[in-house]
């Protein structure tokens, strides 16, 4: 089943359950997080393969056919034409289809994909969730938690979430990150986190 969706075209996209803070100061979309904040409602962001994140007259960038859907978590309004926003990663999405939309918000046809199914974390591997595990216990006691670029629910017992939050702190190109967020099968995902740990 499709869906249209406004688009919000980034060189590093986000990954379910990530967070994602944006600074907004572009009229097409000023009006869209406007909405989106008062109708609740997400967006899709969809990342560039080829082109600008800004707006270039006569210039539509090419986007990648995976994306994950953002729902706004904090929204402050520090200018009237300018906006900070902080948002969660929801769902994946495949892109079909990118058509213009209102104010040149590119809108694209969608279907979406399905939450990862829970796999616990294999003993093999578990070495990875002890690690962050740490490191969410120590931001916890020094009484900066809230500074961790991570939302709780923690769910290190979980091998997709905890692929994911790797995925988006690993300092590895867009390519590997848009194979990691295709991956449909949360254990190859992390198997793969592990290897490119091991490489880097």
């Amino acid at each position: 089943m499709h869906d249209t969706i406004p688009l919000f075209p980034l060189t590093q996209g986000l990954f379910p359950d990530g967070l994602l803070p944006l600074q907004i100061f572009e009229v097409r979309y000023l009006d869209l997080i406007k909405r989106c904040h008062q109708q609740q409602q997400p967006f899709g962001v969809a990342w560039i393969q080829q082109g600008s994140e800004v707006q270039v007259p006569g210039q539509v960038p090419t986007l990648h056919p995976m994306g994950c859907m953002a729902h706004i978590r904090e929204f402050e309004q520090v200018q009237p034409t300018f906006f900070r926003v902080v948002c969660q990663g929801g769902l994946r999405f495949q892109l079909h289809d990118v058509q213009p939309g209102p104010y040149g918000v590119l809108q694209g046809r969608v279907s979406y994909v399905a939450q990862d199914p829970e796999v616990d974390i294999p003993i093999a591997l578990q070495s990875h969730a002890d690690r962050l595990g740490k490191v969410i216990a120590a931001a916890q006691k020094q009484g900066v938690i809230d500074q961790l670029p991570i939302f709780a629910p923690y769910h290190l017992d979980q091998c997709g979430w905890l692929a994911n939050r790797y995925a988006e702190a690993m300092p590895i190109s867009a390519q590997l990150k848009l194979e990691l967020l295709s991956e449909l099968d949360p254990l190859k995902r992390l198997e793969s986190v592990t290897r490119l740990l091991q490489d880097n």
